[in-house]
């Protein structure tokens, strides 16, 4: 038989202390997706693309998080998590450095696009990989215990990928940490600085990670197959397709964040591009001071606060607040493309309002998910979820979202933004929570 070894009973060997790789393996997972989803979009910004071609582009780095439920079988037939883990942070750390070294070339563009789309591959099977290990290498009373260690490290990773590092850019292009630097070079010094981390951190889980892998025998049970388990994925597309009012709860799915996935791509570009073509014209050091740090504060706060009042209430009378959380602080940016103020704070202010309430809104989304994917299959159920979230939340929102900007300009968009809150509304209206729920 096989002996699946699912670290519950086995004594720990030294290194494997679950302190010593939870919080380093979840700030691992957070960094390359900062790297593709927010470090990206400001270095194209700072080296001139256009917002249609800036968002089209960079939406598409969104696909592996859409499809990664179609290979995850491949993670879980071939080689081990560990070896899954490890190979991926050095792939990744690789990738970002050689983001890194094509910058001054001649060919940057093509070049990085395709190495974030590595990177964003890699980012994504690392996902799987780190989520499953988590599973197999701790005992459900440790994952109980380490979640919350786990979600503190991961935003510690999202303030250092949308905040530090972007400051860290703007600190070299100001010349506050010596000569002041062209852009290209300040931007290859940043990523070379991720890449770094990446392949330190990959170091470290070498020495840390268990070995917490099944163990074969004589004898042995033939473990499943790559075929067998893409069976597995379609049975889950059949429960997931006869879930009872699966058309609103898709809809649902699909559109509830439409309005934020339009803002996704142009708020940082609207806070960075010059006053003349109406936006904020902040430098690197101020946008990753306001919206990569109070930004990301804010929106952990209303995460939090958001859980408190669904554990407290329930998501059946906290649902409508909620909502209303998620679309009216969108009104902030039709302010501030009017008004286009100086005052930092002010600013700082307005961006810390919208993510508090995106973060209220997007608890109640969240759990909507989980509840929606109780039962039979609810892990696979579950994906799926997140993938067509992905999909209609964010990818193809984003794609056409610099195209609008560009054709309306911000004050016209961020009203087209609110405009389209009501199909928010609308989807909200129709969709049935689980009965469970209070």
């Amino acid at each position: 038989m096989y002996v699946k070894d699912t670290g519950h009973n086995r004594p720990r060997r030294s290194g494997s202390n679950p302190i010593s790789w939870v919080p380093s393996l979840y700030f691992a997972e957070a960094l390359p997706y900062m790297a593709v989803m927010t470090l990206s979009t400001i270095m194209y910004t700072n080296l001139g693309l256009t917002n249609t071609e800036l968002a089209l582009y960079t939406s598409w780095l969104y696909l592996p998080w859409v499809i990664k439920p179609i290979w995850s079988p491949l993670v879980d037939s071939l080689k081990t998590k560990r070896w899954w883990i490890l190979s991926m942070q050095l792939v990744i750390g690789a990738a970002l450095a050689s983001v890194a070294l094509c910058l001054p070339t001649a060919f940057w563009l093509q070049t990085s696009l395709a190495l974030f789309m590595l990177v964003a591959f890699s980012s994504a099977t690392h996902d799987i990989s780190a989520d499953g290990f988590y599973i197999l290498g701790l005992s459900k009373q440790d994952q109980e215990l380490y979640v919350g260690v786990r979600n503190t490290f991961y935003r510690i990773g999202m303030i250092l990928g949308q905040g530090g590092l972007v400051v860290l850019a703007g600190a070299l292009q100001r010349g506050l940490l010596g000569n002041e630097m062209n852009v290209p070079l300040s931007w290859s010094i940043t990523f070379m600085a991720i890449a770094g981390l990446m392949i330190l951190l990959a170091a470290y889980h070498t020495r840390v990670l268990p070995q917490v892998e099944e163990v074969k025998e004589e004898q042995t049970e033939k473990s499943k197959s790559i075929g067998s388990h893409l069976q597995e994925f379609a049975r889950t597309w059949v429960v997931f397709f006869r879930k009872p009012h699966i058309i609103t709860a898709l809809c649902f799915i699909l559109l509830f964040r439409l309005p934020e996935g339009l803002l996704t791509k142009i708020v940082p570009l609207f806070l960075k591009r010059p006053r003349v073509d109406g936006g904020l014209g902040l430098d690197s050091f101020d946008y990753g001071t306001i919206y990569g740090t109070l930004g990301v504060i804010g929106l952990l706060g209303g995460g939090l606060l958001g859980g408190y009042l669904v554990s407290r209430f329930g998501l059946r009378r906290c649902l409508w607040p909620l909502v209303m959380s998620i679309t009216l602080p969108d009104l902030v940016y039709v302010y501030l493309s009017y008004v286009l103020p100086e005052n930092l704070w002010l600013i700082g202010s307005c961006v810390f309002v919208e993510q508090v309430g995106y973060g209220l809104g997007f608890t109640a989304y969240t759990l909507y998910l989980v509840g929606f994917a109780r039962g039979e299959r609810s892990t696979s159920v579950f994906s799926l979820c997140t993938a067509f979230q992905y999909l209609g939340g964010v990818m193809l929102p984003g794609m056409v979202s610099g195209w609008m900007s560009d054709n309306l300009g911000y004050i016209d968009f961020f009203w087209w933004v609110m405009i389209l809150c009501l199909v928010t509304f609308a989807v909200t209206a129709m969709v049935h929570l689980p009965d469970d729920e209070r």
